[in-house]
């Protein structure tokens, strides 16, 4: 299966970039990865709200152009469903059994997504009700991604 990460904004700490690089060595033999890193809108420091809407638009015209046709789209969004790890492999594999020919995974900025994006998801899905910065939520959803290979795979995991 490919799975394609959609991602606004670079990694900045390399302890971050360190981290997903190893998750991306790990998911190799499970399944094709690719990320797609689409740039930050700028704004002031002191936006306004119709600034920062405005922005988030943008952002999230951009997304929708990176967007595959075909594929099952899941969007990271902290009033998404939460899923266990087992629930998150389960729902790749029936994917997988499906002949669903890729799963794109939008992670937005640090203003999150458009309604664009959000009316665009199949799958809204929360990592968790804390708030993580997007760069943190990347590393946190390819070791997910990993663990899901795992437990699909019949491969032992930590619990």
């Amino acid at each position: 299966m490919q799975v394609r990460i959609i991602a606004v904004g670079k990694i900045k700490e390399r302890f971050l970039s360190d981290g997903i690089a190893e998750y991306e060595k790990r998911l190799v033999p499970y399944l094709k990865l690719s990320i797609t890193e689409i740039a930050e809108e700028r704004r002031g420091v002191h936006a306004s709200a119709s600034q920062e809407q405005h922005a988030k638009e943008k952002e999230g015209e951009r997304i929708l152009a990176a967007i595959p046709e075909g594929t099952y789209v899941v969007v990271l969004d902290i009033r998404g469903t939460e899923l266990a790890s087992e629930a998150l492999a389960a729902r790749l594999r029936s994917l997988q059994l499906a002949g669903t020919p890729s799963v794109t995974v939008i992670i937005g900025g640090d203003l999150g997504l458009s309604d664009a994006v959000l009316g665009r998801a199949a799958l809204r899905l929360s990592l968790s009700p804390m708030t993580f910065t997007h760069q943190m939520a990347r590393l946190i959803l390819m070791e997910q991604l990993y663990r899901a290979c795992r437990i699909n795979s019949g491969e032992p995991y930590h619990k």
